[in-house]
């Protein structure tokens, strides 16, 4: 399938973005998250917001001003400000990291899971979700999305059923699992790949949608799968594709 076919399929033809420069990390690089030794303690602002790095109203009219606005500036903010009082004055085993605490956390700890659970998600949408790149799945990424999951097409009808079929709140993800493969799958809540102890298929994380409704309401209403072809049709693959190099290295 070309990317004419994808973008059809999608249903991005003629989405008009407004692309704005990349103010933030470069394609694969990690975001600031808190990274410690092993054995030190968690202070007050450990983990904090990240900026968008491009205009709340670059996405629109897939996704409007407004809804970002809220999504990051308030909810994305609630999940850091919620973690960092959970963690503050704690101490791990791990080195801090938050990729590394979601991969111990237990489904008792719901402080950790939940707020946790949600800045890593975000901080994913909004790095795969900014503007630029290209419009369709290239090289490596488009190799294997064709080896282990049928090609684009069959990609893009299962990713968009595994949002529209998860019940209430949730995540719909595209990861990379421990034989090193691609698969999709979807969580609830704020659960990720990464929470091993928590969710039935474990991996690490490349291309994740959030399917809440506060991530799509004021524009579709309850027309999830609305929101779930405009969503593919601004994913930045080229992000994915970064995502995607270092979860292989990190399966090797």
């Amino acid at each position: 399938m070309d990317k004419r076919t994808f973008l059809k399929l999608t249903g991005a033809a003629g989405a008009g973005l407004v692309l704005s420069p990349w103010l933030g990390c470069a394609p694969g690089e990690a975001p600031d998250h808190a990274t410690r030794t092993e054995g030190t303690t968690f202070g007050p602002e450990a983990f904090k917001l990240p900026d968008l790095g491009f205009a709340k109203d670059a996405l629109a009219p897939g996704i409007d001003a407004e809804t970002m606005d809220i999504h990051h500036g308030s909810h994305h903010a609630g999940y850091v400000r919620k973690l960092n009082a959970a963690l503050d004055g704690t101490s791990f085993s791990t080195d801090g990291s938050l990729e590394a605490l979601l991969a111990d956390v237990t489904p008792e700890n719901a402080a950790l899971r939940n707020n946790g659970g949600g800045h890593f998600n975000h901080t994913l949408y909004w790095e795969v979700l900014r503007p630029g790149g290209p419009s369709a799945p290239e090289g490596d990424l488009a190799e294997l999305i064709g080896r282990d999951l049928g090609g684009l097409e069959a990609f893009a009808t299962a990713f968009a059923k595994a949002g529209a079929t998860q019940f209430g709140s949730g995540w719909a993800w595209l990861m990379v699992n421990g034989g090193g493969k691609l698969e999709i799958s979807s969580t609830p809540n704020q659960d990720n790949p990464l929470m091993k102890n928590c969710v039935e298929k474990p991996g690490i994380p490349v291309l994740g949608m959030d399917v809440w409704e506060h991530a799509y309401y004021l524009n579709y209403q309850n027309r999830r799968k609305d929101y779930i072809q405009a969503f593919l049709g601004l994913v930045n693959w080229e992000s994915v594709a970064a995502r995607l190099e270092g979860a292989m290295a990190q399966v090797k």
